[in-house]
């Protein structure tokens, strides 16, 4: 009988990279909480990478230097996104003793500048508040959540998924803090402001006492959309004399960030209330700050118009 091959400390056995990404997409759940549709996403990145390399536990460095032809064609965000699941998988398989090297630096390096978000301007933030406070003076239970809605979207940066899914249970007794569970199952506490509680304690009068979600909607144990906030902010927008395209839920919590570092807010304070994983993401707004610092050189400086 033939001796069974050997495979070498620090190597995979052919035929193992399904069953390593398998063991890496668990770790990724239980350890690090990633939601669903990000473990989707690393599945199918990981997936079209062995299409291309083969066993990818066993890939060296000139075989995934070959991903950068392949992959020629994605733009360059999706190209990020794949090489980052691949670093992520290489560094696992590390860890595991699956390999006894890191290939990952020769994945493809796509150059990529963020967009800036789109923000609003205090004047344009200022209309808003005008006219939903005044649609909300009368106690219309539709125009009181208006006005609810649009203090936490802009008080406190939620996420419209995180907003529209409030359950009851996180809102304060006394307390001037919510309890915010975000991506990945995370839960942070940010600030309510005393303008933001007044008119939930008005809300809380008038939209009864059923169902587990502050903001519930007509179908039986549901909550309201966040498709349907979008269409609530567009209409405020409008009768604000406010472009429509340029509210959205995300675009108030960008105003509400930008806002905040403009008056003197430390970056890590941020990073907390807006429940980023990695601070490079909060980063984003010191370019906003920038772009209008150097917008304003460039208007009102004596030298600045060229």
């Amino acid at each position: 009988m033939a001796p069974s091959a050997s495979v070498p400390a620090g190597t995979a056995a052919p035929g193992q990279s399904s069953v390593a990404i398998e063991r890496f997409l668990e770790m990724m759940a239980a350890e690090r909480g990633a939601a669903a549709n990000t473990l989707a996403a690393y599945a199918r990145d990981l997936s079209a990478a062995q299409g291309i390399v083969g066993e990818l536990v066993n890939a060296d460095k000139e075989v995934l230097g070959s991903l950068a032809s392949a992959w020629l064609d994605l733009a360059p965000s999706s190209l990020s996104r794949r090489c980052s699941a691949l670093r992520q998988f290489f560094g696992f398989c590390l860890d595991e003793g699956l390999r006894a090297d890191d290939p990952s630096e020769s994945l493809p390096k796509p150059r990529m500048r963020r967009p800036l978000p789109r923000i609003l301007t205090t004047t344009e933030v200022e209309l808003l508040f005008e006219l939903a406070e005044h649609q909300a003076s009368g106690d219309r239970p539709d125009a009181v959540r208006m006005l609810v809605l649009l203090e936490l979207l802009y008080g406190s940066g939620l996420r419209a998924s995180e907003l529209v899914g409030l359950p009851m249970a996180a809102v304060p007794r006394d307390a001037p803090l919510l309890t915010i569970t975000g991506k990945g199952g995370q839960q942070r506490m940010v600030p309510i402001s005393g303008r933001a509680r007044t008119a939930l304690s008005r809300w809380l009068a008038l939209r009864g006492s059923g169902g587990r979600f502050l903001f519930p909607s007509r179908a039986a144990a549901g909550h309201l959309t966040r498709v349907r906030l979008f269409q609530l902010l567009r209409a405020l927008a409008v009768g604000a004399g406010i472009s429509p395209e340029k509210v959205s839920p995300h675009v108030l919590r960008h105003a509400f960030a930008t806002h905040l570092l403009e008056g003197g807010a430390d970056l890590r304070v941020l990073q907390m209330l807006l429940g980023h994983a990695d601070i490079a993401t909060t980063q984003i707004y010191t370019h906003v700050e920038s772009a209008r610092l150097v917008a304003l050189v460039n208007e009102r400086h004596p030298l600045g118009g060229g």
